[in-house]
Protein backbone atom coordinates (compact mmCIF):
# COMPACT_ATOMS: atom_id res chain seq x y z
CA UNK A 1 0.00 0.00 0.00
CA UNK A 2 3.04 2.55 0.71
CA UNK A 3 4.68 1.88 -2.56
CA UNK A 4 1.05 2.86 -4.20
CA UNK A 5 0.86 5.44 -2.23
CA UNK A 6 4.50 6.79 -3.52
CA UNK A 7 3.53 5.99 -6.38
CA UNK A 8 0.03 8.13 -6.75
CA UNK A 9 1.98 11.36 -5.17
CA UNK A 10 4.50 11.13 -8.24
CA UNK A 11 1.42 11.48 -10.08
CA UNK A 12 0.27 13.91 -9.14
CA UNK A 13 4.05 15.97 -8.18
CA UNK A 14 4.99 16.88 -12.63
CA UNK A 15 6.65 19.81 -10.66
CA UNK A 16 9.28 20.48 -8.09
CA UNK A 17 8.63 22.15 -5.18
CA UNK A 18 4.24 22.45 -4.13
CA UNK A 19 2.01 21.02 -6.68
CA UNK A 20 -1.51 22.01 -6.47
CA UNK A 21 -4.30 19.03 -6.66
CA UNK A 22 -8.13 19.33 -7.65
CA UNK A 23 -8.77 19.78 -4.03
CA UNK A 24 -7.58 23.51 -2.21
CA UNK A 25 -6.77 22.35 0.41
CA UNK A 26 -4.59 19.52 -0.83
CA UNK A 27 -0.86 19.95 -2.36
CA UNK A 28 1.65 17.44 -3.22
CA UNK A 29 5.25 18.21 -2.35
CA UNK A 30 8.29 16.70 -4.37
CA UNK A 31 12.25 17.21 -3.81
CA UNK A 32 15.04 15.72 -5.86
CA UNK A 33 17.49 17.01 -3.82
CA UNK A 34 18.44 16.82 0.33
CA UNK A 35 18.06 19.45 2.82
CA UNK A 36 20.54 20.56 5.06
CA UNK A 37 19.30 22.08 8.35
CA UNK A 38 17.40 25.10 6.96
CA UNK A 39 15.34 27.30 8.63
CA UNK A 40 11.56 26.69 7.39
CA UNK A 41 7.65 28.62 8.29
CA UNK A 42 5.38 25.23 8.06
CA UNK A 43 1.90 25.87 7.65
CA UNK A 44 -0.95 24.48 9.69
CA UNK A 45 -1.88 21.10 8.40
CA UNK A 46 -1.46 17.57 8.09
CA UNK A 47 1.60 15.84 6.53
CA UNK A 48 1.81 12.65 4.96
CA UNK A 49 4.97 11.45 3.62
CA UNK A 50 4.95 8.67 0.48
CA UNK A 51 8.54 8.61 0.34
CA UNK A 52 11.51 10.19 1.66
CA UNK A 53 12.52 11.50 5.09
CA UNK A 54 12.62 14.68 7.12
CA UNK A 55 13.60 16.30 10.60
CA UNK A 56 12.25 19.07 12.05
CA UNK A 57 14.27 21.10 14.95
CA UNK A 58 12.09 22.96 17.01
CA UNK A 59 13.93 24.58 20.16
CA UNK A 60 16.09 21.58 21.69
CA UNK A 61 13.38 18.72 20.26
CA UNK A 62 13.73 17.12 16.80
CA UNK A 63 10.51 15.31 14.79
CA UNK A 64 11.51 12.44 12.53
CA UNK A 65 8.57 11.32 9.95
CA UNK A 66 8.80 9.56 6.82
CA UNK A 67 5.98 6.75 4.98
CA UNK A 68 5.82 4.79 8.53
CA UNK A 69 4.30 7.91 10.61
CA UNK A 70 2.65 11.47 9.93
CA UNK A 71 3.10 15.01 11.24
CA UNK A 72 0.03 17.60 12.43
CA UNK A 73 1.06 20.86 12.61
CA UNK A 74 -2.19 22.17 14.95
CA UNK A 75 -0.54 25.95 14.16
CA UNK A 76 1.79 27.61 12.14
CA UNK A 77 5.32 27.26 12.72
CA UNK A 78 8.84 28.48 11.99
CA UNK A 79 11.07 25.91 12.52
CA UNK A 80 14.52 24.19 10.82
CA UNK A 81 14.22 21.24 8.83
CA UNK A 82 16.51 18.00 6.43
CA UNK A 83 14.91 16.00 4.77
CA UNK A 84 16.92 13.29 2.64
CA UNK A 85 16.02 12.74 -0.86
CA UNK A 86 18.18 12.22 -4.43
CA UNK A 87 16.71 12.69 -8.03
CA UNK A 88 15.96 8.36 -7.93
CA UNK A 89 14.56 8.48 -4.70
CA UNK A 90 12.96 12.12 -4.25
CA UNK A 91 10.74 13.06 -1.38
CA UNK A 92 6.66 13.20 -1.89
CA UNK A 93 4.43 14.21 0.27
CA UNK A 94 1.02 15.09 1.13
CA UNK A 95 -0.23 17.84 3.25
CA UNK A 96 -3.70 19.04 3.67
CA UNK A 97 -4.80 22.09 5.72
CA UNK A 98 -6.55 21.80 8.29
CA UNK A 99 -10.69 23.26 7.92
CA UNK A 100 -11.57 24.32 11.54
CA UNK A 101 -15.57 23.59 10.37
CA UNK A 102 -14.96 20.17 9.46
CA UNK A 103 -13.07 19.61 13.22
CA UNK A 104 -15.64 21.05 14.75
CA UNK A 105 -18.44 18.89 13.05
CA UNK A 106 -16.22 15.99 13.53
CA UNK A 107 -16.57 16.71 17.14
CA UNK A 108 -19.85 17.11 17.84
CA UNK A 109 -20.68 14.15 16.40
CA UNK A 110 -17.82 12.35 18.37
CA UNK A 111 -19.15 14.00 22.09
CA UNK A 112 -22.92 12.80 20.58
CA UNK A 113 -21.58 9.36 20.62
CA UNK A 114 -19.84 9.75 24.28
CA UNK A 115 -16.62 10.31 23.55
CA UNK A 116 -14.72 12.29 26.02
CA UNK A 117 -11.20 14.10 25.33
CA UNK A 118 -8.65 16.42 27.08
CA UNK A 119 -8.84 19.88 25.97
CA UNK A 120 -5.55 21.00 27.61
CA UNK A 121 -3.10 19.01 26.44
CA UNK A 122 0.88 20.37 27.15
CA UNK A 123 3.54 20.52 24.83
CA UNK A 124 4.60 22.19 21.29
CA UNK A 125 1.77 22.53 18.30
CA UNK A 126 3.00 19.73 16.45
CA UNK A 127 3.16 16.04 16.96
CA UNK A 128 4.29 12.87 14.68
CA UNK A 129 2.01 9.64 15.26
CA UNK A 130 2.51 6.36 13.83
CA UNK A 131 0.51 5.50 10.11
CA UNK A 132 -2.34 3.13 10.84
CA UNK A 133 -3.64 0.88 7.99
CA UNK A 134 -7.06 3.09 8.41
CA UNK A 135 -5.03 6.33 7.54
CA UNK A 136 -2.90 4.11 5.13
CA UNK A 137 -5.96 2.86 3.81
CA UNK A 138 -7.54 6.89 3.53
CA UNK A 139 -4.15 8.25 2.15
CA UNK A 140 -4.29 5.83 -1.00
CA UNK A 141 -8.04 6.47 -1.91
CA UNK A 142 -7.56 10.27 -1.47
CA UNK A 143 -5.08 10.10 -4.13
CA UNK A 144 -6.57 8.10 -5.98
CA UNK A 145 -9.69 10.37 -6.02
CA UNK A 146 -7.23 13.53 -6.86
CA UNK A 147 -6.35 11.61 -10.57
CA UNK A 148 -9.95 12.68 -11.71
CA UNK A 149 -11.50 16.48 -10.77
CA UNK A 150 -14.68 14.96 -10.34
CA UNK A 151 -14.07 11.75 -8.11
CA UNK A 152 -11.89 14.60 -6.18
CA UNK A 153 -14.78 17.36 -6.10
CA UNK A 154 -17.43 14.62 -4.92
CA UNK A 155 -15.36 12.36 -2.86
CA UNK A 156 -12.22 14.14 -1.91
CA UNK A 157 -13.54 16.22 1.15
CA UNK A 158 -15.33 12.92 2.46
CA UNK A 159 -12.30 11.14 2.52
CA UNK A 160 -10.46 14.12 4.14
CA UNK A 161 -13.00 14.19 6.94
CA UNK A 162 -12.30 10.58 7.25
CA UNK A 163 -8.61 11.49 7.66
CA UNK A 164 -9.38 13.76 10.18
CA UNK A 165 -11.21 11.49 12.22
CA UNK A 166 -8.84 9.22 12.04
CA UNK A 167 -6.58 11.51 13.54
CA UNK A 168 -9.13 12.74 16.22
CA UNK A 169 -9.25 8.88 17.35
CA UNK A 170 -5.24 8.93 17.54
CA UNK A 171 -3.29 9.01 20.69
CA UNK A 172 -2.86 12.95 19.75
CA UNK A 173 -6.11 13.28 18.67
CA UNK A 174 -6.89 15.49 22.17
CA UNK A 175 -4.61 18.49 20.28
CA UNK A 176 -6.98 18.86 17.38
CA UNK A 177 -10.21 18.95 19.68
CA UNK A 178 -8.11 21.58 22.02
CA UNK A 179 -7.17 23.73 18.68
CA UNK A 180 -11.14 22.94 18.19
CA UNK A 181 -12.26 24.05 21.56
CA UNK A 182 -12.66 28.08 21.41
CA UNK A 183 -11.60 28.80 25.01
CA UNK A 184 -8.35 26.44 25.33
CA UNK A 185 -4.50 27.73 25.51
CA UNK A 186 -4.11 26.21 22.48
CA UNK A 187 -7.13 27.61 20.19
CA UNK A 188 -6.02 31.50 21.55
CA UNK A 189 -2.60 31.49 20.68
CA UNK A 190 -3.81 30.01 17.32
CA UNK A 191 -5.82 32.99 17.40
CA UNK A 192 -3.26 34.83 18.02
CA UNK A 193 -0.70 33.42 15.43
CA UNK A 194 -2.85 34.41 12.39
CA UNK A 195 -3.37 38.14 13.94
CA UNK A 196 0.36 38.17 13.38
CA UNK A 197 0.09 36.80 10.15
CA UNK A 198 -2.25 38.88 8.90
CA UNK A 199 -0.64 41.89 10.66
CA UNK A 200 3.24 40.76 10.45
CA UNK A 201 4.45 44.24 8.49
CA UNK A 202 2.86 46.62 11.31
CA UNK A 203 4.19 46.96 15.01
CA UNK A 204 2.98 44.60 17.38
CA UNK A 205 2.11 45.38 20.96
CA UNK A 206 2.67 41.90 22.51
CA UNK A 207 0.60 42.72 26.04
CA UNK A 208 -2.41 43.90 23.67
CA UNK A 209 -2.08 40.94 21.41
CA UNK A 210 -2.86 39.04 24.65
CA UNK A 211 -5.47 40.91 25.71
CA UNK A 212 -7.14 40.75 21.92
CA UNK A 213 -6.85 36.42 23.02
CA UNK A 214 -8.16 37.26 26.30
CA UNK A 215 -5.20 36.16 28.20
CA UNK A 216 -2.96 38.01 31.04
CA UNK A 217 0.38 38.39 29.54
CA UNK A 218 2.29 36.74 31.65
CA UNK A 219 0.13 32.99 30.69
CA UNK A 220 0.16 34.25 27.39
CA UNK A 221 4.06 34.58 27.07
CA UNK A 222 4.33 30.93 28.70
CA UNK A 223 1.58 29.37 26.58
CA UNK A 224 2.95 30.81 23.26
CA UNK A 225 6.38 29.65 24.11
CA UNK A 226 5.07 26.46 24.81
CA UNK A 227 3.45 26.05 21.11
CA UNK A 228 5.92 27.40 18.69
CA UNK A 229 9.27 26.92 21.24
CA UNK A 230 10.10 30.66 20.55
CA UNK A 231 8.80 34.23 22.34
CA UNK A 232 5.98 36.43 20.34
CA UNK A 233 8.46 38.75 18.99
CA UNK A 234 11.35 36.24 17.99
CA UNK A 235 8.09 34.56 16.12
CA UNK A 236 7.26 37.90 14.41
CA UNK A 237 10.69 37.80 13.01
CA UNK A 238 11.14 34.42 11.73
CA UNK A 239 7.38 35.33 10.14
CA UNK A 240 8.81 38.78 8.86
CA UNK A 241 11.81 37.07 7.47
CA UNK A 242 10.22 34.32 5.64
CA UNK A 243 8.19 36.68 3.85
CA UNK A 244 11.00 38.65 3.02
CA UNK A 245 13.17 36.00 1.67
CA UNK A 246 9.85 35.23 -0.68
CA UNK A 247 9.76 38.70 -1.90
CA UNK A 248 13.69 38.23 -3.08
CA UNK A 249 13.33 35.62 -4.71
CA UNK A 250 10.25 35.31 -6.37
CA UNK A 251 9.78 39.36 -6.93
CA UNK A 252 13.36 39.81 -7.23
CA UNK A 253 12.80 43.17 -4.31
CA UNK A 254 15.79 45.00 -3.61
CA UNK A 255 16.83 45.49 0.18
CA UNK A 256 15.55 48.56 1.29
CA UNK A 257 12.50 47.54 -0.80
CA UNK A 258 11.50 44.20 1.40
CA UNK A 259 12.81 45.63 4.35
CA UNK A 260 9.84 48.00 4.21
CA UNK A 261 7.72 45.77 2.71
CA UNK A 262 7.65 43.45 5.96
CA UNK A 263 7.66 45.73 8.66
CA UNK A 264 11.43 47.32 9.38
CA UNK A 265 12.24 50.60 9.44
CA UNK A 266 15.90 49.69 9.43
CA UNK A 267 17.74 48.27 6.59
CA UNK A 268 20.78 47.79 8.65
CA UNK A 269 18.84 45.76 11.06
CA UNK A 270 17.27 44.01 8.67
CA UNK A 271 20.50 43.02 6.58
CA UNK A 272 21.62 41.98 9.88
CA UNK A 273 19.00 39.77 10.46
CA UNK A 274 18.86 38.23 7.23
CA UNK A 275 22.27 36.67 7.85
CA UNK A 276 21.91 35.78 10.91
CA UNK A 277 18.92 33.49 10.15
CA UNK A 278 19.56 32.65 6.60
CA UNK A 279 23.11 32.57 6.45
CA UNK A 280 23.49 34.83 3.57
Amino acid sequence: MKQQIAQLMDELAPLEAFNDTALPDVRIHKSSHGLQREPLCYRQGIIIVGNGAKKIHLGSHTYHYNPDNYLVLTVPLPAECEAIATPEDPLLAMMIDIDLTVLHEIITEMESANRSFDSCPKGPGLFVSRSTHEIHDASLRLLSALQSPDEARIIGPGVVRELLYRIMCSENGNALYSLATKNSNLARIDRALKQIHSHYNEPMDVDELASIVNMSPSSFHRTFKQVTGTSPIQYLKRIRLDKARSLFYEHGFRVNEVARKVGYESSTQFSREVKRIFGH
